[in-house]
């Protein structure tokens, strides 16, 4: 509707109802008494120019035109200051408060109540001082009834200030949450008002029958409604309570007033005065407690929204999400959904490089985009740093599929600019469709991260449906559960430190222990000691391995720290690395830190890194081998020869030795190719002046050839089995180690 249309309208119902208000008024009026009892337009004004500025105040006077020179005329004499009194007072009193409490007209507390109570006072005294002084004026009125028609006329307006206005300002505020509340605030539902109407009907056909046989009677029965009013504010929302209370103070004022159903009328100023004051506390006190009870509430909300809300989107967060998902998962209707996981690619880079402001003003702009294209029903949520979550409902998985396309184009298509970079950002979205009380939340929220985890993986900015039986998903919540179950373990502490010989195949054995330190992670359930090959990869893949390495590391330091004696027997510890630890800065650190209160010597440890860890970032993987060997420790390159395309890197690397890969070393007795392979690295090791280790040896006989093609060193089963760092240190080296020969 047109702007124009609708304050034409508004315009019109505002002169309606003040005619409406005045017209009741009028029927308090006598030969004897020209002051009505109450004045309900009073309220009616004070609150429109409240809500909708002083600039409405021609309806006012449009409103009193009509009313005395076309629906109860007056003395001519009498109408400017009817006019004045009806216009002026209130445009006064609405400006006091807007000046001394700017936000009092736009939030229902008991301190914004109180504020347009004095506002209020302020407009009905001196209406009261303008209009009496004109009834006088025009010979309606006495001089010697001044005084009298004074406190009647403050009083009558002040009825309407109370009763009306409230009521009025909760309507025509069109349904704000600052004036009426949210559903979320705990108000009672329909069956309670529907028995809190029922019972006022009651109270109030108790109080007009008892009417007719004492007036006694009916006086002392007009308390209950008040109690009832109490009852209102205390479970029902502002703006029901308002208009109940304007209801009832209306109603039995009238029945008061007009002597009706047997009630006496007022004889005099004084019966007025009480009846007034009366009926203006009676109105006063409920809506003075649903202020008061609606303050509490709205404080409740706003902390339990908090609580449950992302500061940074406005949008639900990750424990408001899973509340409002279990309530519809519960449910047993098999209603058709889908759990849309969706992950912003490289958004890291947008914090580090643009900045970390930047991050968070694209995240609210991927939030702004992802609720355009949501369904009437659909819940949207940020998980957790870049990551957001929707959940579809009544949509089949073509549909849930068609929509998770929509949603990634939509961010795709979207160009962020900020100080002179105009970023792309793309979405990995993990898509989920599923059915109410198939499965649970938990579930269903790591099948759809883990199918996200997938999309990043395969490039991003694509949408990956998980399904029963999708292998990639499958293995990668596994590979998640997998994640979880080593933070718990890093925690308590659940792994173990084996150790493995390295037996010499050159030369004399020097009686000192050569070995590699290996993890072994302890599964409380089953008793049983898992291999790195279950735990390591998912380690790797969810960010880990440097938490691992640093465990291990600091776990044998720790160890020899308590067995100092056995230190004295090492002659080369080898532990492994990850090529996470290659890549971080701290870790060097990390390890010079603790070598400094070790009781091993650095030149008694060796790091061994895979040849594929150091190759994928040479310069890197030089500069980290660098620093630690300036410590005094020694290096391998472990899995050599799995990568195996050109040694020309080889010359950039100062490593110790080279150890072959089990794959060659397993197979060297009846593959020529291996055979090939491994002599090539031996020779080239001789060339380079460096040391080579066989690991995975699992016979006599690979140890003969191993050991004819002039491999150094030999690891594997033929030789030891690993056990446990204290078993490995319990027993005497010849006993306890075949020799190399053996």
């Amino acid at each position: 509707m047109h702007s124009g249309t609708r304050h034409t309208i508004r315009f019109l119902v505002l002169v309606g109802l003040f005619l409406a208000g005045a017209e009741t008024a009028v029927l308090f009026l006598s030969d004897s008494n020209r002051i009505t009892l109450i004045w309900p337009p009073a309220g009616l004004a004070y609150a429109a120019l409240l809500i909708w500025g002083l600039r409405w105040w021609p309806f006012i006077a449009v409103s009193v035109l009509i009313l005395h020179f076309v629906v109860s005329p007056v003395p001519s004499l009498f109408v400017p200051y009817s006019l004045l009194s009806n216009v002026l007072p209130p445009v006064i009193g609405v400006a006091l408060v807007r000046r001394f409490q700017p936000e009092a007209p736009v939030r229902f507390s008991v301190r914004s109540g109180l504020t347009l109570l004095q506002g209020g006072l302020v407009m009905v005294g001196l209406s009261a001082l303008i209009g009496v002084t004109g009834l006088v004026h025009a010979g309606m009125l006495e001089r010697e009834a001044f005084l009298p028609g004074l406190a009647q006329w403050a009083l009558s307006n002040l009825f309407g200030v109370i009763t009306i206005a409230p009521a009025a300002m909760l309507a025509l505020v069109g349904g704000k949450a600052a004036f009426v509340g949210h559903p979320g605030m705990g108000f009672a539902k329909l069956p309670e008002k529907i028995a809190w109407v029922l019972g006022l009907c009651l109270l109030t056909f108790a109080v007009l029958w008892s009417g007719r046989y004492s007036g006694a009677y009916a006086v002392g029965l007009a308390g209950l409604p008040l109690a009832m009013l109490l009852w209102s504010a205390q479970r029902f929302e502002p703006l029901f309570t308002a208009v109940a209370t304007a209801v009832l103070a209306l109603f039995f004022t009238m029945l008061l007033g007009l002597g009706l159903a047997g009630f006496p009328t007022p004889t005099g100023l004084l019966d007025a005065v009480i009846l007034l004051v009366f009926m203006c506390v009676v109105a006063i006190v409920p809506q003075v407690l649903s202020a008061a009870s609606f303050e509490s509430r709205a404080a409740a909300f706003r902390m339990l929204r908090k609580a449950q809300t992302d500061s940074l989107t406005g949008l639900p967060n990750r424990s408001a999400f899973e509340d409002q998902a279990r309530a519809i998962l519960a449910r047993r209707d098999e209603e058709p959904l889908a759990l849309a996981y969706l992950d912003l690619d490289q958004f890291k880079l947008v914090n580090d490089i643009v900045s970390h402001r930047a991050g968070d003003e694209l995240l609210r702009a991927v939030a702004g985009i992802l609720q355009s294209q949501l369904g009437p029903q659909d819940i949207l949520a940020r998980i957790s740093g870049d990551e957001f979550a929707v959940l579809m409902r009544h949509v089949s998985p073509h549909q849930a599929k068609h929509r998770a396309e929509l949603m990634r184009e939509a961010v795709a298509n979207y160009r962020f600019a900020w100080e002179g970079h105009v970023l792309s950002p793309g979405t990995s979205i993990g898509l989920l469709p599923f059915r109410t009380g198939v499965a649970e939340f938990e579930r269903i929220l790591a099948d759809a991260d883990a199918a996200c985890f997938v999309a990043k993986e395969r490039g991003g900015n694509r949408v990956e449906v998980a399904t029963p039986g999708h292998g990639n998903v499958h293995e990668q919540t596994i590979a998640m559960r997998w994640a979880m179950r080593l933070n718990a373990a890093l925690q308590q502490e659940h792994f173990q430190l084996h150790c493995q010989r390295i037996a010499p195949l050159q030369g004399v054995d020097d009686g000192r222990r050569h070995f590699e330190i290996l993890l072994r992670l302890y599964d409380p359930t089953s008793g049983k000691l898992l291999m790195p090959g279950e735990f390591v990869p998912a380690a790797e893949r969810f960010k880990l391995g440097v938490k691992l390495d640093r465990y291990v590391f600091e776990h044998t330091l720790d160890w020899f720290a308590r067995h100092p004696e056995a230190s004295a027997e090492v002659g080369l510890c080898c532990l492994n690395l990850t090529a996470a630890a290659v890549e971080d800065e701290a870790f060097g650190q990390f390890v010079r830190h603790r070598l400094a209160a070790s009781t091993l010597r650095p030149e008694q440890i060796c790091f061994e890194i895979t040849e594929t860890s150091a190759v994928r970032d040479l310069a890197r993987a030089r500069h980290f081998i660098q620093g630690i060997r300036a410590l005094g420790c020694r290096f391998a390159l472990d899995d050599f020869g799995s990568g195996f395309c050109s040694f020309g890197y080889l010359g950039e690397l100062d490593v110790d030795f080279l150890k072959i890969d089990g794959s060659f070393v397993r197979t060297v007795e009846e593959s020529a190719l291996a055979l090939a392979v491994v002599r090539a690295i031996a020779d080239i090791a001789r060339v380079l002046d460096k040391r080579t280790v066989a690991e995975c040896v699992g016979s006599q006989e690979a140890l003969a050839r191993l050991r004819a093609l002039g491999v150094d060193y030999a690891q594997g089963y033929a030789l030891h089995r690993p056990v446990s760092i204290e078993r490995f240190f319990a027993t005497g080296v010849a006993h306890a180690l075949p020799a190399a020969g053996a």
